[in-house]
């Protein structure tokens, strides 16, 4: 039987960044370079949907949209509603083992539905840091989560075998704190802040 992952922690984390994400911070910068955060509020919005729809296997448009051409859907209407609600429904379907069998499709990908429920924690666990790091929040992300997260991470520092997916990885130093270690493995900067971001 395939090893289940719990996406309940990073995805409650998530939620509960929405409830203090300003209007006035919409345009500010992520550390994702192209996002501001409303862009990434976008994309996280598209990718609950697809990786939701990716547990049930229900493909069709949100599976297919490719989200390196597709732009981010836009922030309209109560958006943190409808987005806390689509992180609490990407948690609740990767909870049914049947979600983790077989094949499936995200990103206009199709691959195993286990590699599916992998990168789908990833990705939830990484923007959560990028949104809290942009709007100031505190994070820290649970222990299983991160170390799944290294793991996956971890399974391949080849810059050309990350490009179009994650930057060359950040040196840190082996007694790192475990989040420090997953942001550093993805390509980003743990030290990274709104106001280093926008120095000449």
């Amino acid at each position: 039987m395939t090893a289940m992952l719990d996406l309940e922690p990073p995805t409650r984390q998530v939620a509960l960044l929405l409830e203090d994400i300003t209007d006035d911070q919409l345009s500010a910068p992520t550390p994702c370079e192209s996002y501001s955060v409303r862009d990434l509020l976008g994309h996280l919005l598209g990718l609950t949907a697809a990786f939701r729809d990716a547990a049930t296997k229900t493909l069709g448009p949100s599976t297919q949209a490719d989200p390196s051409t597709t732009a981010p859907p836009p922030l309209a209407g109560d958006w943190r509603g409808r987005l806390a609600k689509q992180l609490g429904e990407l948690a609740e379907a990767w909870r049914d083992p049947a979600a983790w069998e077989g094949m499936t499709q995200a990103g206009g990908i199709t691959f195993p539905a286990s590699e599916a429920g992998r990168v789908a924690l990833n990705e939830v666990l990484l923007h959560g840091w990028d949104l809290a790091r942009a709007t100031g929040q505190a994070y820290t992300g649970d222990e299983a989560s991160l170390r799944a997260s290294i793991a996956f991470l971890g399974r391949s520092t080849d810059p050309e075998d990350r490009k179009g997916m994650f930057g060359p990885v950040v040196e840190v130093p082996e007694d790192a704190p475990l989040l420090d270690r997953a942001v550093a493995l993805s390509g980003r900067q743990p030290s990274w802040s709104p106001r280093a971001s926008s120095k000449p």
